[in-house]
């Protein structure tokens, strides 16, 4: 049974309990949208034997991140990888991705699925490749034997390219940037060498069968994704697209969850379309973007340009938006750029659940406020999305602003007033003397 199959037989299965506790929301609501397939439930069998704490992803739901990590044929120390892994999720990424492509692939992956409570995604494609001399060496036997090896593990969601084509390839000509997508390149790599249609999409039944069998949610990867601004929105990207939408139907016919991967590089005044256009072709599955990034000139702020985007997909209707680090497009993150890019991405995702009115969205907001105007220090930097950085900054400029003040003044008064302007500016020490001075009339 999977957390579809359940929810179509009006099954409500413990893990759709814990998500509705969660969210705040009932469990027949998350019922039903499991079953009109609007909500997926990354949860391999075997991964919630151990560690893992189920979420739920989808439109009606709080926006989830993922920070996508790994190691490459560049950079192999798999201890250092586990270090960003758990990063990641100290600073609030709901979900990681493995995108190892170095040495060790497997090893990494187990470790990272037996220590976390997180989902955990995987683009099966990687491993094929690095353990073959060439992708062209593929079979689909390779493949269909690493997704289940894979499964084995614990992985709980697998980006696979099938929805594109070979007659996608050719539109692809008109783009600046060509095809992005690793998974996608080989792929089209692949078809080209053979001559023959991508083999995940003619093997998509028997794909199907494994994920069932461990309930591994398939998150159907964007292999056309646009590169730039200037290949966003182009005929190769909607094409994949309309091949997503009939696969993600199929798959929910065979009893799978699925959720859809999106862009890439979009201009800010398109983004709107393409998140109501998957939804539209794709029934409502849950959308999951990366970004998308709203600009191509400012490498080393890709977690600002890409969350400026990020906040725009989730207000229309992405569920889960893919990180992006300060490194992108330069090399692979370290763990402060982790850090930066987790809470860019929180941001984003907040901000949304705010102006989409989620449940109880708003509740540390207005905390937040109430404490700025006590003055209460402590339980700012507790609700801050990153409380270590909140306090750092405080101490600095508090113990900066006292090194200034007279000695013998209390030192308590440095307490009650904000760090930037100083007690004679404050406006909020002002306006608390203003209804003191009130009250005494």
């Amino acid at each position: 049974m999977t957390q579809y199959i359940e929810s179509r037989r009006g099954h409500i299965t413990p893990e759709m309990v814990l998500i509705a506790e969660s969210e705040y929301l009932e469990a027949e609501f998350i019922r039903a949208e499991v079953a009109a397939g609007r909500l997926v439930i990354p949860a391999n069998k075997i991964h919630l034997s151990k560690r893992l704490i189920p979420i739920g992803i989808g439109i009606e739901l709080r926006t989830k991140i993922n920070a996508n990590l790994g190691n490459s044929e560049l950079s192999s120390d798999c201890n250092k990888e586990i270090e960003k892994v758990q990063y990641a999720i100290r600073y609030g990424a709901d979900t990681v991705m493995d995108l190892s492509t170095g040495l060790g692939i497997d090893f990494l992956r187990q470790r990272i699925i037996d220590e976390v409570s997180v989902p955990v995604g995987v683009v099966p494609l990687y491993q094929v490749c690095e353990e073959l001399d060439d992708i062209t060496d593929m079979t689909a036997k390779n493949f269909l034997d690493a997704v289940e090896h894979q499964a084995k593990q614990g992985v709980d969601y697998m980006t696979i390219h099938a929805a594109l084509l070979r007659e996608h390839i050719r539109y692809v000509d008109e783009r600046l940037t060509g095809i992005v997508s690793r998974g996608g390149s080989l792929t089209a790599k692949w078809m080209i060498a053979h001559n023959c249609e991508n083999p995940f999409y003619e093997h998509f039944d028997e794909l199907c069968e494994i994920m069932r069998q461990y309930d591994v949610c398939w998150s159907l990867g964007d292999g056309l994704r646009p590169g730039c601004l200037h290949d966003a929105s182009d005929k190769a990207q909607f094409a994949e697209l309309e091949v997503m939408g009939k696969l993600a139907e199929r798959a929910r016919q065979l009893g799978c969850q699925v959720m859809i991967e999106g862009p890439g590089h979009i201009p800010f005044d398109q983004i709107e379309m393409n998140v109501r256009r998957q939804i539209e072709i794709c029934n409502g599955a849950p959308f999951y973007v990366l970004g998308p990034v709203v600009c191509d000139i400012a490498p080393g702020y890709d977690h600002i340009t890409s969350a400026i985007g990020a906040t725009m997909a989730a207000f229309h209707g992405a569920a889960m938006l893919c990180y992006v680090t300060p490194k992108e497009h330069l090399g692979l993150p370290e763990m402060e750029d982790v850090r930066a890019g987790v809470i860019a991405y929180k941001i984003a995702a907040h901000a949304a659940d705010v102006a989409r009115h989620r449940p109880n969205a708003r509740k540390k907001d207005d905390q937040m406020a109430k404490a700025r105007y006590n003055f209460d220090w402590n339980e700012q930097f507790n609700l801050s999305l990153d409380p270590d950085r909140a306090r750092e900054y405080y101490n600095k400029s508090r113990n900066k602003n006292t090194n200034c003040q007279n000695s013998n003044k209390n030192e308590n008064e440095n307490e009650n007033y904000c760090t930037m302007c100083g007690p004679k500016f404050c406006a909020m020490r002002t306006t608390h003397n203003l209804n003191q001075l009130r009250k005494n009339d």
